[in-house]
């Protein structure tokens, strides 16, 4: 060996000289911590199907992954349309229409 060569460490072949080191988190992990967030969002103890699902299909990295992937008793993701939605100008104009007749109700009785 050469005195004068410098001293590599191997634990730093993978990465760019010796920068930190990622831990490696395995898939399975990921989506069980995914899916037990979910289980405690719906106020469960258990992890159930549903849950799997509402995990892999709202991470990016697994929705990609597993995007032709069917799982069984895991339902849909809730999505509305947003022209079914009702309009905002509507709202507006039915809260500007009840708050006079509020202000009728309330006069005194004879």
């Amino acid at each position: 060996m050469d005195a004068g060569a410098p001293k590599v460490k191997k634990a730093a072949a993978g990465r760019k000289l010796g920068g930190p080191k990622k831990k490696p988190v395995s898939r399975s992990v990921k989506v069980l911590e995914l899916a037990g967030n979910a289980a405690r969002d719906n106020k469960k103890n258990r992890i159930i199907p549903r849950h799997v699902l509402l995990a892999i299909r709202n991470d990016e990295e697994l929705g990609k992954l597993l995007a032709g992937v069917t799982i069984a008793h895991g339902g849909v993701l809730p999505n509305i349309h947003s022209v079914l939605l009702p309009k905002k100008a509507a709202e507006k104009a039915e809260k500007a229409a009840k708050s006079p007749k509020k202000a009728a109700a309330k006069s005194p009785k004879k």
